[in-house]
C-alpha cells in the first residue's frame, strides 16, 4: 500500500513520522496515514488480483489534480483499472480494493 500511494499516486511519505507499522503521506494540505493491522485480522482478509472492489464502505479518498484526464491516462498506462466518469472525475481501486477518486482541483 505504501508503494501504491507513494509511487503510483505520487504522495510524499513523511519520513520523520515513519515507523515499521506506520507511514504518513503529505497529501496536499492533509495527512493520509496508513498503518499495519494486527496479523490475526490481516489473516482474515483476502487480497485478490485484480482487487475485489470495496464499494460498500462509508468513505472514499478523493485527490484533487490539475488535469484529471492526464492522470487517468497515466494510471491506465501503469495498468491500473480506472473509470473516467461523465462529470469529469476518475475512480480507481487500490491494491486492497478501496475505491478512490481523482477530481479536478477547483481554482
Amino acid at each position: 500500500m505504501v508503494g501504491f500511494y507513494g509511487d503510483t499516486l505520487g504522495l510524499k511519505p513523511i519520513e520523520a513520522t515513519r515507523t515499521e507499522s506506520w507511514v504518513e503521506f503529505d497529501a496536499g494540505g492533509i495527512v493520509l496515514a496508513l498503518h499495519a493491522i494486527p496479523s490475526h485480522i490481516a489473516d482474515q482478509i483476502e487480497i485478490t488480483s485484480p482487487p475485489e472492489v470495496r464499494e460498500e464502505t462509508p468513505l472514499k479518498l478523493v485527490f484533487a489534480v490539475t488535469d484529471v484526464k492526464a492522470e487517468f491516462e497515466r494510471l491506465s498506462a501503469l495498468g491500473m483499472v480506472a473509470t473516467l466518469r461523465p462529470w469529469g472525475a476518475c475512480d480507481g481501486v487500490d491494491p486492497e480494493g478501496n475505491v478512490f477518486q481523482i477530481c479536478s482541483a477547483a481554482a
